[in-house]
């Protein structure tokens, strides 16, 4: 199974997630990319094998991914201060994987109905609901 985790900015959330999932599901493909070096360099430091950068990156990733995670602006066109280009939020929303949204209030962008939570409870929560769906796979 291959998971995606999409992050930009610093790539503080995707390495925490980045950091779950190699916890919970560490025999399962992982690859972390970045909108912008930093935030690559960030995950990397996750101890995830495989990482990239850029538009491209994303966009071949989520293209044959089972599972894309990352804050919600990633299926958001010019969300997170114009890091996620339309093509990034596009390929990620025609994706066929299943997407885990968190639900990061910030840039514009809130999901109402959701409360506000700590960050690593967001991120704990994504990465048991990501072990839920590969433990279903894998039946």
């Amino acid at each position: 199974m291959k998971i995606v985790v999409i992050d930009g900015q610093g790539g503080g959330l995707g390495r925490q997630v980045a950091e779950k999932i190699l916890e919970l599901l560490p025999k399962h493909e992982l690859v972390c990319v970045g909108t912008n070096a930093l935030a690559t360099a960030n995950m990397l430091k996750s101890g995830v094998k495989l990482a990239a950068t850029g538009e491209n990156a994303a966009a071949c990733a989520a293209a044959d991914a089972d599972i894309i995670v990352g804050p919600i602006g990633i299926v958001i066109a010019d969300s997170m201060l114009g890091e996620i280009t339309p093509r990034i939020a596009l390929c990620v929303g025609r994706s066929s994987a299943v997407r885990v949204l968190i639900p990061v209030n910030h840039c514009s962008n809130i999901v109402a109905g959701v409360p506000s939570a700590p960050l690593s409870t967001l991120v704990s929560d994504a990465a048991q609901r990501i072990a839920e769906i590969a433990e279903k796979q894998a039946v």
